[in-house]
């Protein structure tokens, strides 16, 4: 509605009952809605007329901006319950604020600095990181309150602690995919530079954590040294990603190129080969072992294809299998493989083949079995219980 009367907008703003929706609408929603009618009108337009600009007028004059700001960092949200949640996510949503009218950065420089101290101080933002067990979002919550302090904050303390939270986060699991066929295909045409460390780092946006360090860096009131201690601590994989990609400050790229590298250390990455590949080392099922073996193989984001490279190997063994997760076998990847060893253990048993029915209800959250542990499980079942 109020996208239909934007000659209205400055009036309804400053209504006495109805003007801080608006604002909040504003706010919120008047970028973004131009951003669309705009392309809508690119895709119906006449090839021949004349070409949209590719950076269009905002929908916002500063003078209605400035009629915003009084709702711009969401007072109504003060006095909330549960001030680490409320407190956290109120500061995530004046970032996306901020990111949709970037002229507010210096039209309200200091309301904004003054929210994110308030909010970093009632929320307790700051205070050590504990990870539960099944907090999925707990990474998350971490680079995105750094990206957004390092947008909103002006508080050397408190970008110099969000940096201490990054510092903290667990190093990524950077996996190179197994060669195929059809990929190599695709991608090698289209960007020869797909194995780079600094591009594998991004296949999971396992790079954020070193996005969320240069976007900081690029605070003039975040403390170098608290970053530079960072620095020291990332995976080679993300230090090649600044190197390549951050265009950060100056200083910044500076101290990440002189974060020394032992000689022989490589660059971390989990390299996938293909068969062929592999039937060139002496033990090929010893390279098998060392990738379920290594912290990669622990990582939601990575381990489903480093199963996927073993089980799909001719060089692994019974022993690889039992090893992996019974559902990646048995419902993901090509179970007829493990059909001669359940025929084996269950036979003509009843009670066995409906304890595998039973079993095998995975649910998505819940800790996986391994196939070892599966079959384990058959055993429980008296063997003597025969059908014809």
């Amino acid at each position: 509605m109020l996208a239909r009367c934007p000659e209205r907008w400055a009036e309804l703003a400053a209504h006495p009952t109805l003007g801080p929706a608006i604002q909040h609408l504003l706010l919120d929603q008047a970028e973004t809605q131009a951003l669309e009618d705009a392309q809508l009108r690119a895709a119906g337009a006449d090839p021949d007329s004349e070409e949209l600009s590719d950076d269009p007028a905002p929908a916002l004059s500063e003078d209605l901006l400035l009629a915003c700001l009084p709702a711009l960092c969401l007072p109504e949200l003060t006095e909330l319950p549960n001030p680490q949640v409320t407190a956290r996510r109120t500061l995530h949503h004046i970032a996306h604020r901020v990111h949709k009218n970037p002229r507010l950065e210096a039209l309200a420089a200091d309301q904004l600095h003054a929210a994110a101290d308030a909010l970093v101080t009632r929320g307790q933002l700051l205070s050590p990181p504990e990870k539960q067990d099944g907090d999925r979002d707990f990474d998350g919550r971490i680079l995105r309150l750094a990206e957004d302090l390092a947008l909103l904050s002006a508080n050397p303390d408190h970008l110099g602690g969000s940096c201490a939270q990054l510092a903290c986060l667990d190093q990524p699991a950077v996996v190179s995919p197994a060669p195929s066929r059809t990929l190599i295909r695709i991608i090698d045409n289209v960007d020869p530079d797909h194995d780079r460390p600094a591009r594998l780092l991004e296949r999971h946006s396992e790079h954020r954590r070193a996005q969320a360090l240069t976007a900081l860096a690029a605070n003039p009131h975040t403390p170098h040294a608290a970053v530079t201690d960072v620095l020291d601590g990332l995976h080679p994989a993300e230090l090649a990603w600044i190197a390549e990609r951050a265009g950060g400050p100056d200083w910044f790229l500076g101290a990440a190129a002189a974060v020394p590298v032992a000689a022989d250390e490589d660059d971390d990455v989990l390299r996938l080969v293909s068969d062929d590949e592999l039937a060139e080392h002496a033990d090929p099922a010893a390279v098998l072992q060392s990738w379920l073996d290594s912290p990669a193989a622990g990582e939601i984001l990575s381990r489903s294809e480093i199963y996927r490279a073993v089980i799909k190997s001719r060089h692994h063994t019974p022993e690889h299998l039992l090893q992996i997760p019974a559902d990646e076998i048995l419902s993901r990847n090509e179970p007829e493989i493990a059909l001669k060893t359940l025929l084996d253990r269950c036979g003509r048993n009843a009670d066995r083949w409906a304890a595998l029915a039973a079993a095998m209800t995975f649910e998505y959250d819940e800790e996986k079995i391994t196939f070892g542990e599966l079959l384990d499980s058959l055993d429980s079942v008296p063997a003597s219980t025969q059908k014809s």
